[in-house]
């Protein structure tokens, strides 16, 4: 994957064109993920890049989580106040660049991005919503899921909640923290 880069979005980033094939996630990207990094601040987005092409997007926040909610061995040794977590909002992939490893490339910034967290503020893993198309990708990738507390219905079905300790999250190249 010479030549593709993960980087901030920027204001003056082009999103009218991208298409993952999910309506929602583009609507998301195309319209509010600026807002919502540039003017109310809730969530950072970055982009995987190919020159001036947009490949795929993953938008971060921080959040926490209560113990009771963690799967039961990730609870272990933990406090039982509320504790930080890295939450991926949003991710997708351009329907162009599928099959080349944008979301993974996409999942491994973002873990990185928890391990930084950790490092300067604390953090003990990452939580995503999956949709239930993208469950088996991070199930795949070591998240592990955890009761939803509020039922979804079969008109739009809940997310489900999967979670990653920060310890299962490899060290970057050359195994040194950020």
């Amino acid at each position: 994957m010479t030549g593709i880069r993960v980087r901030l979005l920027e204001d003056h980033d082009d999103r009218s064109g991208f298409d993952s094939g999910n309506i929602d996630l583009d609507r998301f990207f195309r319209k509010y993920a600026g807002q919502n990094q540039f003017k109310h601040h809730v969530g950072v987005t970055y982009v995987a890049t190919e020159g001036s092409s947009i490949l795929g997007f993953v938008t971060v926040a921080p959040g926490s989580i209560e113990i009771e909610h963690l799967p039961a061995k990730a609870r272990r040794k933990l406090p039982t106040y509320p504790l930080p977590v890295l939450r991926i909002a949003r991710m997708a992939s351009s329907r162009a660049a599928r099959g080349i490893g944008i979301g993974e490339l996409l999942l491994e910034f973002s873990l990185q991005l928890a391990r930084e967290m950790s490092a300067r503020f604390g953090c003990v893993g990452v939580v995503v919503d999956a949709k239930e198309e993208a469950v088996s990708f991070y199930e795949g990738c070591g998240f592990e899921p955890f009761d939803v507390l509020e039922g979804g219905s079969e008109a739009r079905p809940m997310p489900q909640p999967l979670f990653l300790p920060l310890g299962s999250i490899p060290l970057r190249e050359g195994g040194t923290d950020p």
